[in-house]
């Protein structure tokens, strides 16, 4: 009977000593996932915000833009002025939302601003001109890399919050998908061709 009692109390103390070893992994993947989200979520707050400093970059330029090109083309005004509006209101932008459709527009201006360049020879031969539209070519091309990171941590962040078991620290954390840096006009996903 002692026997019986003696391995009883020692299967006990196995089993107590496995939960509590359970527990002690569960506690420590659930930390160790809440800061891989942490992580993440700084990952992509820093991917944005160097989308942000190429976006402020290129509504610098703009105005410089606009002001070389209103000397060779004074009956453009109101597409101009639209360049203009539609810059001041991607950089007044709060939200990442916002900001993603003011972009979209203001790229959508670009475009007409850009034929209304085409239209005049001289324009093309002012080095001023040529200087600002260099600036504005690399400045796009940093901001095209900046976007393909900030996605590509979006898409890590967005895999991860949605992928059992890690989901339910997301659900406790109340992690939302966060939206792609993605292009909303079908005309922006054909390649286009720059020329000034």
């Amino acid at each position: 009977m002692n026997l019986l009692l003696g391995t009883g109390a020692i299967v006990g103390i196995a089993v107590g000593a496995a939960l509590a070893l359970i527990l002690i992994i569960i506690v420590c993947w659930g930390i160790s996932a809440r800061n891989r989200f942490v992580k993440m979520e700084s990952q992509y707050e820093e991917a944005f915000h160097n989308i942000d400093i190429y976006l402020k970059k290129r509504y610098d330029l703009i105005p410089n833009l606009v002001e070389t090109v209103k000397g060779y083309a004074k009956h453009e005004s109101g597409t101009l002025q639209s360049v203009i509006e539609a810059r001041n209101k991607a950089q007044n932008a709060s939200t990442l939302a916002d900001k993603l459709e003011a972009n979209a527009q203001l790229t959508q201006t670009m475009r007409n601003f850009n034929m209304v360049m085409e239209r005049y020879p001289e324009l093309k031969a002012n080095t001023n001109f040529l200087d600002l539209q260099n600036q504005l070519k690399s400045i796009e091309y940093e901001l095209s890399n900046a976007r393909k990171y900030y996605n590509a941590t979006i898409k890590q962040f967005n895999t991860q919050i949605r992928t059992f078991p890690s989901s339910v620290i997301a659900g406790m954390m109340k992690l939302e998908k966060q939206p792609y840096f993605e292009l909303d006009d079908p005309e922006e996903r054909k390649n286009v061709k720059v020329e000034f």
